[in-house]
């Protein structure tokens, strides 16, 4: 299937979003289309598949002009979007989900469960992947949820997958298998538009690459003709130095240890520490236990052995509230269900976790609450319309500065950042790289938990490789060495005890 989306125009409440946008789709091809967050890259697909309506432009599918008012037709058209965030049901089954609107029956009008789990059968088959038809959605991991999209998605003859960071959640092991998918479909003519703020994964498996920017047609390339640096140029208008910024920290005296901690069923007999000035990044697969084992550290887990030391001295740490008042910040994994208040303002979500702060004899001090959340929104360069902007209007890497703004008033002595970049674009990430350099840099002793091995590597002094929840190893990473072969043997020897090996 053809599509060609030309001159495409969309404002909301008289502000542009698309403006003169463009993209061309060709048979069986995979074609990235990226863009800084706010770039308009959902905006087009939504209105493509008509969970918009445009202003004016044009949309052509096989050379024939449409206009679809509905998904619902664009899928009966062959076009199907997997969003990043999966709608399903999450306590019926996966057949269940397979066929939520075309439920078979059989000839006295009664729901055919076995037909409809033998055709579930029979796709994910095809695919290649297993999963157990039986399962409710919910018991399933976010990989596999995004498979039963897919599969759902070829039972309706799909002609058209349009994918929106859809590895944002998955294991290695999962990307692998979804990678291979849309290689197989491609060489059936089943096209995809792949969505990702992950530029090496676009420089593996895609044909072609289309850049927004600001709302705007910026570009299209083969991923054969252009280069990380290229690219990246194009999304965000100007050079933008190393992906990692060079790090000067000079790295002191050990503020965090963490003797044998346990916790029966998640993590055991767990050692490491973290200096003053140092980045520690902690690596593993999904379900490794890594972010179990910085919960209970900041006492939202418990553990059942183990000795926490902060300064030399023996602490005790059963609650966040604890944690906090050590010097402990933690910023989570779910920005949007943990980290923020997305229907509260800036200044509020700054400055409950300070109140202590901007508080005199249990009075808020609205001046010094201004000072701090004004401050916050300049030293971070906090993308907004002032103070009063409800946080669920920022952008995905704005939203995490504010997590960011929060527990840098706190003055942390140890800061756990949790995939600190996910659903973060590349300026963005940047920007937040900068943040994370300038802590350290004031001595405090961060601890990095990320999926995405280049970030682990740029940014880290040391690397923690966790394993069904034990330490494989500690490995030294060389500060600031980052050329090919360097990530290459880094790369290789965390893959291997990621995955239990051992290094020679």
């Amino acid at each position: 299937m053809r599509i060609s989306m030309k001159g495409i125009n969309k404002s909301f409440g008289g502000n542009p979003v698309l403006r003169n946008a463009q993209f061309d789709l060709a048979d069986g091809e995979i074609h990235a289309l990226v863009g800084e967050n706010g770039a308009g890259k959902s905006t087009l697909m939504k209105i493509l598949t008509g969970v918009y309506k445009r202003d004016s432009g044009e949309i052509f599918v096989d050379g024939k002009p449409v206009n679809f008012s509905h998904p619902k037709e664009a899928e009966a058209s062959g076009i199907v979007f997997i969003y990043q965030e999966i709608n399903a049901m999450p306590d019926l089954s996966v057949t269940e989900n397979m066929f939520i609107g075309r439920e078979i029956q059989n000839r006295f009008g009664v729901l055919d469960q076995a037909e409809m789990e033998r055709q579930s059968e029979q796709v994910f088959k095809r695919l290649g992947v297993q999963i157990p038809v039986k399962k409710t959605m919910g018991e399933l991991s976010i990989g596999q949820q995004q498979m039963v999209e897919i599969a759902r998605a070829l039972m309706v003859n799909a002609k058209v997958l349009i994918l929106d960071e859809p590895t944002a959640a998955m294991t290695l092991e999962e990307t692998k298998i979804l990678f291979h998918i849309l290689g197989d479909l491609k060489t059936k003519g089943v096209s995809s538009i792949y969505i990702s703020h992950r530029l090496e994964e676009i420089f593996e498996i895609c044909d072609r690459v289309t850049v927004l920017r600001d709302g705007q047609y910026i570009g299209t390339s083969q991923i054969t003709e252009t280069d990380m640096n290229s690219l990246i140029k194009m999304m965000i208008g100007r050079e933008i130095g190393e992906r990692f910024p060079a790090r000067h920290c000079k790295i002191g005296k050990t503020v965090l240890q963490v003797n044998n901690f346990t916790h029966k069923g998640f993590f055991q007999d767990v050692s490491f520490n973290v200096r003053a000035g140092e980045v520690l990044g902690v690596s593993g697969l999904m379900g490794a236990g890594r972010t179990e084992i910085m919960q209970a550290i900041f006492g939202y887990l418990p553990h059942d052995s183990g000795d926490l030391y902060v300064l030399g001295k023996k602490v005790e740490i059963h609650s966040p509230e604890q944690a906090k008042k050590l010097g402990i910040g933690f910023i989570t994994e779910d920005r949007k269900t943990e980290g923020l208040m997305l229907q509260d303002t800036i200044q509020k979500n700054i400055g409950l976790p300070n109140l202590e702060r901007i508080s005199q004899h249990g009075v808020l001090d609205a001046k010094k609450d201004a000072k701090m959340v004004q401050s916050a929104i300049r030293d971070l360069s906090i993308r907004c319309s002032g103070p009063t902007e409800m946080c669920e209007n920022l952008s995905g890497g704005n939203q995490q500065k504010v997590v960011f703004a929060k527990w840098i008033f706190i003055n942390p002595k140890i800061l756990i950042l949790d995939e600190p970049t996910r659903g973060v674009d590349i300026g963005a990430k940047i920007e937040i790289y900068n943040i994370i350099n300038r802590l350290a840099e004031n001595g405090v002793a961060i601890i990095m938990v990320s999926s995405e091995l280049p970030e682990i590597i740029g940014m880290s002094d040391r690397v923690m490789v966790v394993h069904e929840g034990r330490i494989a190893g500690i490995l030294d990473n060389l500060s600031g060495d980052n050329s090919t072969d360097h990530q290459k043997v880094m790369q290789e020897n965390i893959m291997i005890l990621a995955t239990g090996g051992k290094l020679e």
